[in-house]
């Protein structure tokens, strides 16, 4: 069994979302977080090839083409149900109770203390990181090539959307508790965070938010999992 390599968050507050920008990310809101542990990196070919080998659960689809069979590539083409399985399968291995992320738990673990930044760098634009330019050709980097954010997580907005624990709701900031928010109760889509390999701007905003229905598989999809303290 691989186990993933852990950092502590500590509890705190933050304003999640963006006065500027789309309007699924409005209002920006105080929100506070508990603290929790979280995956320095994205779940990779490896560590779920552990899990496929102990439960027979089915290969992630591009595990052998080209391009996606690196052992320390992410493992993509992940359903919500996927990845929700693996957390079961590792908690029960480890005994300790991993899962996803909560979308308030991604955004204020991505932002790292940079309150009110477009990006856990600050406001400067992705293309302006260094090699953006050689950067995700033709599919994900292995996990840990570019620089962490300030709290050691690597590929945090980029690399390949990240499964989120929550249904998506447009409107979900309007109305959303102040600790520990965790989505709508029910929903058709699941929330996913992070940029994408395939998308034209790679690296996405701490605040920027996406869905699909949860049993999709995208070649540009993702998990990173996490863990109470």
């Amino acid at each position: 069994m691989i186990a993933p390599r852990l950092v502590s968050i500590d509890a705190g507050w933050f304003t999640m979302g963006s006065h500027t920008e789309r309007d699924d990310e409005r209002p920006a809101h105080r929100v506070w977080v508990d603290s929790f542990e979280i995956g320095v990196f994205q779940v990779t070919n490896a560590e779920y090839d552990a899990f496929v080998d102990a439960t027979f659960h089915g290969t992630a689809p591009h595990r052998s083409t080209a391009g996606f069979d690196h052992p320390d590539q992410p493992v993509v083409a992940v359903s919500w149900f996927d990845a929700v399985s693996y957390c079961d399968w590792l908690g029960n291995v480890t005994g300790r109770p991993f899962r996803l992320l909560s979308e308030a738990e991604w955004e204020y673990a991505a932002r790292a203390g940079a309150e009110g930044a477009l990006y856990p760098w600050g406001d400067a634009a992705p293309q302006t990181r260094p090699d953006y330019d050689r950067r995700w050709k033709d599919g994900p980097e292995q996990c840990g090539r570019g620089a962490p954010n300030a709290y050691g997580l690597h590929d945090i907005c980029e690399n390949v959307h990240e499964w989120c624990a929550d249904w998506y709701g447009r409107d979900y900031y309007a109305m959303s508790p102040e600790r520990n928010p965790r989505g709508p109760e029910t929903g058709t889509r699941r929330v996913s965070r992070g940029g994408s390999w395939r998308h034209r701007v790679r690296i996405s905003r701490c605040a920027a938010r996406s869905s699909i229905p949860p049993a999709l598989r995208y070649a540009d999809y993702g998990f990173r999992v996490a863990v109470p303290r």
